[in-house]
């Protein structure tokens, strides 16, 4: 009994062990070609692999390609320094240097460096070859070849622009995580072909529905090559699995920051991919003169690309100036009334301001179903409101029964910025106890649920966004309007609205 007690232990001791061998770095981040960029290493270089495991990066990406002799080798380019891989053999590339001395990496030493640890994948990609399809078949072969003679079938995921070369690491290694590069391949046939994902040039993923879609299939979604936080910060909104990057660094801080780290999940979004008029299932347009309850100067017209227009990722609001309907000026107003309702939230919009006395561009909240009365009994939140004679500063503000501007008591704050030259994040985070209010995730402002009722607190029921440019009315046209200022653009780069 105590001999098989030990045996037991000890084989449970072993697969114990054995499970915790790997660690896997649980992040987004796929340095491209290694981290090479931020200190200057070469590209493709054990250096630019030991610092992307350094960093903790998830994986480093690196590139195979097959001497003239049929040795492999690790480079992006079909080149070397001015030799062609496939042309020559590996003697003469080690005639050449790398700029802090390595030599080109065979496969197997890049394999090698790699197993050192085990927490950041290596992911090999299998370069198309120039000659012919065979010889890429046969570079495919050898790599899935050395990587087992190495022991490295944990540390090793597969990529390639060439989608037969991905069919053939699937028959070899139907276990193996094999992603797409090229982009023409649709997600159900990925699936159907076997593969475990794509990874595709991030502007595929823009088309609407591309990310879930893939998602329900159970494939994972990479994007490449992603260097700028807009773009990193909207494929980690949209649940993407993988980011390739230069800039490993920068996406790690981008991550940081992202509301996915604070517990937000995306409900909706809209990034202005299309082109004309903002799409109809997302918004639908307040119509009209009359003042708006402000005395305002603008008609805000109906579905016009005049005021209303997508363009290059952008929502265009444009305000002109154009008489109609017994109005000096005709402008837009969007609203998501009855489409994407919301109670509670992140709500964040990335927009440039126009600049001009007179003008009063908006993004902000009411009631969908006004639960409490009308306004201001049922409340309303100023995400960001500007006024063009304060020409640096932004608000946000809070109205209710009891905090409004009507008798003096609402509750706001500005601060001052340059809303002109670039753009800036407005956001607010609304929980059942309080509002809070950003730009570019600074905090400015708290308005908290004081619990005396809804004349204090109206923020339980839906809400839904506006989005839109005033001209003139009781506070933007204070001081007069600048005729010379229009047409006035507010450019929106998306809105996003994330749950708990």
């Amino acid at each position: 009994m105590k001999r098989l007690f030990i045996s037991t232990f000890m084989v449970f001791i072993f697969t114990a062990s054995f499970a915790q061998k790997f660690n896997w770095n649980k992040n987004q981040v796929i340095a491209h070609r290694g981290a090479w960029k931020k200190n200057k290493f070469p590209e493709n270089s054990l250096a630019s692999l030991n610092e992307a495991v350094r960093l903790g990066c998830y994986g480093s990406e690196f590139d195979v390609w097959m001497t003239l002799d049929k040795v492999l080798v690790v480079n992006h380019d079909p080149e070397f320094q001015g030799l062609t891989i496939e042309k020559v053999n590996y003697a003469d590339l080690l005639t050449k240097t790398m700029t802090n001395g390595e030599k080109i990496p065979t496969l197997e030493n890049y394999l090698l460096e790699g197993k050192k640890q085990n927490k950041t994948k290596l992911i090999l990609e299998i370069k198309p070859s120039l000659i012919s399809k065979e010889r890429g078949i046969e570079l495919t072969n050898a790599s899935i070849e050395r990587v087992k003679k190495l022991g490295m079938l944990e540390w090793t995921e597969y990529i390639s622009f060439d989608y037969d070369y991905c069919k053939r690491v699937v028959e070899l290694l139907p276990k193996a995580k094999v992603a797409y590069l090229r982009g023409e391949i649709n997600a159900e046939q990925l699936k159907a072909d076997k593969l475990t994902g794509a990874d595709y040039h991030y502007s595929f993923y823009q088309k609407d529905g591309w990310i879930e879609n893939a998602h329900q299939l159970g494939l994972t979604v990479n994007a490449w090559t992603v260097n700028t936080a807009p773009e990193m910060q909207w494929l980690l909104a949209h649940q993407v699995e993988y980011i390739t990057t230069n800039e490993p660094e920068l996406l790690f801080e981008v991550l940081k920051k992202t509301p996915l780290a604070a517990g937000w999940k995306l409900k909706w979004s809209d990034e202005f991919n299309d082109a004309g008029l903002a799409l109809a299932k997302y918004w639908s347009y307040d119509v009209g003169g009359k003042g708006w309850g402000n005395n305002e100067l603008q008609y805000y017209t109906d579905a016009d690309t005049s005021n209303a227009k997508v363009i290059k990722g952008n929502l265009n609001i444009t305000a002109l100036k154009v008489a109609k309907d017994k109005n000096e000026y005709t402008s837009a107003r969007l609203v998501t009334k009855n489409k994407f309702d919301f109670k509670y939230g992140r709500i964040e919009v990335r927009a440039m301001l126009p600049k001009g006395r007179g003008l009063w561009p908006a993004i902000w909240a009411l009631p969908t179903n006004w639960k409490y009365g009308d306004w201001p009994k049922s409340g309303e939140i100023d995400i960001m409101e500007h006024v063009g004679y304060e020409p640096d500063s932004i608000y946000g503000t809070v109205h209710t029964e009891k905090f409004n501007h009507m008798i003096n008591t609402q509750v706001g704050k500005g601060v001052k910025i340059n809303p002109y030259d670039g753009y800036h994040v407005y956001a607010v985070e609304w929980f059942k106890d309080k509002i809070d209010f950003f730009i570019d995730d600074q905090k400015y402002l708290t308005f908290k649920n004081n619990g005396k009722g809804s004349a204090y607190w109206p923020f339980d029921q839906d809400f839904h966004l506006i989005l839109n440019m005033a001209v003139g009315g009781n506070w933007g046209g204070k001081k007069g309007v600048d005729d010379s200022v229009f047409p006035a653009t507010m450019k929106v780069d998306y809105v996003r609205v994330f749950q708990k």
